[in-house]
């Protein structure tokens, strides 16, 4: 296997001047690593490759990406493993690939801090649009000092940050998201729908259930039991709430 852990060697300029947004392809399809690298590059991404997970950790301590586009099933170090050294170390945003379709294969991953997934065969526009979205969730920006307080919990988007009784929590930009927007209107019923568009940029994928996996994850950090909550309430049949009191 050639390794591939050098950026692209193309180059292209950014219509407003800012340097290109850093896309890291973790795969060992090297025709797939290959198209999506030339693709990408021409839409104006800066490209760096890898072809297992060992390569693709040290490509992302070295080059901080942007955002990670990882293949699930690879020899050795495969997205799973990953995914789960990586979290430990970053929150960058992860777009996973995958040939497989199984539901427990798609809870696995998102539990462990995956944002969104693109089942293979796909279309390279369909990718970038996911990219896209995923990448103006993250640059959006914000009022100075946005800070939501609810009794115990804080989120601070300026920095970034979410503390529960004082403790911080890391949280994966997916469930920041989440979390900010329940915070936006307490007491309001946010469906799977809306919670979908807020935390992936778009829905028309229509896979909901996403935002069930994500707010599982989102509890489980907040200390947040579903049988008794504290913050997230689920409203059956409809969606999810912050408590009001």
């Amino acid at each position: 296997m050639v390794a591939a852990a050098t950026p692209s060697s193309s180059s292209t300029s950014h219509p407003d001047g800012m340097p290109p947004k850093t896309v890291l392809v973790v795969d060992d399809e090297e025709r797939l690593v290959a198209l999506l690298d030339s693709y990408l590059t021409q839409q104006g991404f800066r490209v760096v490759t890898a072809s297992n997970g060992v390569e693709a950790l040290d490509v992302a301590r070295r080059e901080r990406p942007d955002l990670i586009v990882l293949d699930w099933m690879m020899p050795g170090l495969d997205g799973l493993g990953f995914l789960t050294e990586h979290r430990q170390e970053s929150e960058t945003p992860i777009i996973v690939l995958t040939a497989r379709v199984d539901d427990d294969d798609k809870v696995v991953g998102l539990e462990l801090g995956a944002d969104d997934y693109v089942t293979k065969p796909f279309r390279p526009r369909e990718l970038l649009a996911r990219i896209r979205a995923v990448l103006r969730r993250r640059g959006e920006s914000d009022p100075p000092s946005m800070v939501f307080q609810h009794g115990d919990l804080m989120l601070d988007r300026e920095g970034h940050r979410v503390n529960v009784q004082g403790r911080p929590v890391d949280l994966t930009p997916s469930e920041f998201e989440l979390l900010a927007a329940l915070l936006s209107a307490p007491g309001r019923v946010f469906s799977r729908l809306d919670l979908l568009d807020r935390v992936q940029g778009t829905a028309y994928e229509g896979y909901q259930r996403t935002i069930d996996y994500h707010v599982k994850n989102l509890r489980a950090k907040l200390g947040d039991p579903p049988h008794a909550p504290r913050y997230i309430e689920t409203v059956y049949g409809v969606g999810y709430r912050l408590m009001a009191g």
